[in-house]
């Protein structure tokens, strides 16, 4: 059940990879690295063949399921859910990485680094859920707040080939004045579209956990800015490996494709006064899938005994999560605004006297 740790050479604290400065860091010595200095200094960690599944359930009956793991800082026993691919001891709160939970089907190709920090990430919180009037009390509480976490969230990244087809009627419609008449010309035009189309990139999370709506709606990524995967991005945050395999995603891929397409034929008929389509046909011929970690700052609150949750895109800022409303302010809101009514019917009734 190995653990990989990331540490400072200067002064054995922990490294952490520091989204505002986009390099490592240590928080005792305030020493910096880039990427290319940390896989240099841990080239044993990098080097590590994660091409097979490694069998996490091996050896001691303590370690049942690949759930229990030891921290090589402080030595305390790490509980993990089976998802979990990197955390933090509770002990010594250094960050964790547990190796076999990246290694073979589970290994990703590709890791996009988190573009915003904790601090950043929280103003943008504060800023969009600050307007909401009747959210409850607690919900802006340090409490509250602190439960912001940065996770590396498992995405089946799909390229799709597609062929789509499209018929129906197009008019266009033309009106003059004549003299005292008003003419209205209209031609109709057999309209017909057919597009080989590539839907490069095309996401869905691999989490049972997370709300699928919820992560659609931070996208997009820029995919761009992607880099090759290495476990030492993954030191700082937490992270979970999949459990939503690409059979089981691929519903929501063809739902997107499909849109997507047909929106691009939609806009090649806009030279027309109006457009009527009599059949769309949309196939995929092919798909082409990576795994990769996309960066998300996570939140949850729980009201009334429903969980709300919130995230925030880790590279764009972009929020997502409706915040619950507070029944006891509406009431008193509504209250408050029934008796400003009564009070300024009163005090008309009273001028017109």
């Amino acid at each position: 059940m190995e653990t990989i740790q990331y540490k400072c050479p200067n002064c054995d604290g922990p490294l952490e990879y520091r989204a505002d400065i986009q390099k490592f860091g240590c928080e005792y010595c305030d020493s910096t690295f880039t990427n290319e200095e940390v896989r240099k200094m841990f080239k044993d960690n990098e080097n590590t063949d994660l091409s097979q599944n490694i069998d996490e359930t091996a050896g001691d009956d303590d370690f049942q399921n690949g759930n229990l793991y030891s921290c090589t800082s402080c030595g305390a026993e790490i509980m993990t859910d089976a998802e979990t691919a990197a955390t933090f001891c509770v002990y010594c709160h250094n960050p964790v990485i547990l190796k076999g939970r990246l290694s073979g089907d589970y290994r990703p190709s590709k890791v996009l680094p988190f573009e915003l920090d904790r601090e950043k990430a929280l103003e943008i919180f504060k800023a969009e859920m600050g307007r909401k009037k009747f959210t409850p009390s607690d919900f802006m509480s340090e409490q509250t707040l602190e439960k912001m976490s940065g996770l590396y969230v498992p995405f089946w990244l799909a390229d799709c080939r597609t062929t789509a087809s499209m018929s129906g009627t197009g008019k266009q419609i033309r009106t003059w004045t004549q003299g005292k008449y008003q003419y209205t010309e209209t031609k109709e035009y057999a309209v017909e579209r057919r597009a080989s189309i590539v839907c490069r990139g095309v996401p869905a999370d691999g989490a049972s956990k997370i709300d699928d709506d919820l992560m659609d709606a931070t996208e997009p990524f820029d995919y761009s800015r992607m880099q090759d995967f290495s476990m030492s991005y993954l030191s700082g945050f937490l992270a979970d490996r999949y459990d939503v395999d690409k059979g089981e995603v691929f519903p929501r891929i063809r739902e997107k494709v499909e849109s997507a397409s047909k929106s691009l034929l939609n806009e090649s008929v806009s030279g027309y006064s109006s457009f009527s389509a009599t059949n769309k046909n949309i196939n995929i011929s092919g798909t082409e899938w990576k795994y990769a970690l996309l960066p998300v700052w996570f939140m949850t609150y729980k009201y009334r005994g429903r969980m709300y949750e919130f995230a925030v895109n880790g590279q764009s800022g972009k929020l997502a999560g409706n915040p619950p409303l507070s029944v006891r302010k509406l009431l008193v809101f509504a209250a408050l605004l029934c008796i400003g009514i009564a009070v300024l019917t009163g005090l008309g009734g009273a001028l017109l006297l």
